[in-house]
């Protein structure tokens, strides 16, 4: 992305270095894809990943199946389009797709969601990665029928000033995850590019007022999660 804008007025100046390689990744059967902007459907990056793992295959949003096909070169079998309230099961996962606004509840012509977000359950797990997204009006109910463990949110705001679609801002992803009752809460979208990231701040000072767990993590930690016993 970063060579993408180079020579443009909104310029992609990266705040942290690749955490690693995406061609060293082996191991991989399912990755997904919650929209179509570029530091989601990164080609640089799912090039190397498809090509290291023949049998991987790619979550989309069934609405932009046309577009990934032709930014990505890639054969049509090795996609799984979803809508909400679809999921696709592999290799032990099962990939329960659900609608995000960024900023809106977009659909095509056929009624399909154009942004996603995807509650991934295994064994006695549920972990929530909401994409990019606004929070919208029956959002929590859609999210109910998972005890969900882990959500992974965006929190770098929703600034015009930037050009981009917005997303949740460090209080807005606090809420959503007590809401949403997450036994813990991970943030996301911020520290990568310099024009759109946010100070965890805001999100960690919510989180502790609301009494939300919580964990900050920086480029590369690991973070490991015990199962309720």
């Amino acid at each position: 992305m970063t060579a993408k804008y180079a020579s443009t007025n909104k310029p992609h100046v990266r705040m942290t270095e690749r955490v690693i390689d995406p061609a060293r990744l082996d191991c991989i059967d399912v990755t997904t894809s919650s929209h179509n902007h570029t530091d989601h459907l990164d080609a640089d990056t799912l090039r190397p990943l498809l090509s290291r793992n023949p049998a991987l295959r790619l979550i989309i949003p069934a609405a932009n199946q046309a577009f990934v096909e032709e930014r990505l070169g890639m054969a049509a079998e090795r996609l799984v389009p979803l809508d909400a309230a679809d999921a696709f099961t592999c290799a032990g996962f099962t990939l329960h797709a659900v609608p995000s606004a960024h900023n809106e509840l977009e659909q095509d012509e056929h009624g399909r969601f154009k942004f996603l977000g995807y509650v991934a359950t295994f064994g006695r797990f549920a972990v929530y990665h909401s994409g990019d997204t606004l929070r919208y009006p029956m959002m929590t109910s859609w999210l109910r029928d998972w005890p969900l463990d882990l959500a992974l949110l965006p929190i770098n705001g929703n600034r015009p000033e930037r050009r981009v679609a917005g997303n949740l801002d460090g209080r807005e992803a606090a809420k959503l995850a007590k809401d949403i009752q997450a036994r813990l809460v991970v943030p996301c979208h911020y520290e990568m590019f310099e024009f759109n990231t946010a100070s965890p701040e805001l999100f960690e000072t919510s989180c502790r007022e609301l009494g939300q767990p919580f964990k900050t993590l920086r480029a590369g930690e690991r973070l490991t999660f015990e199962a309720v016993t």
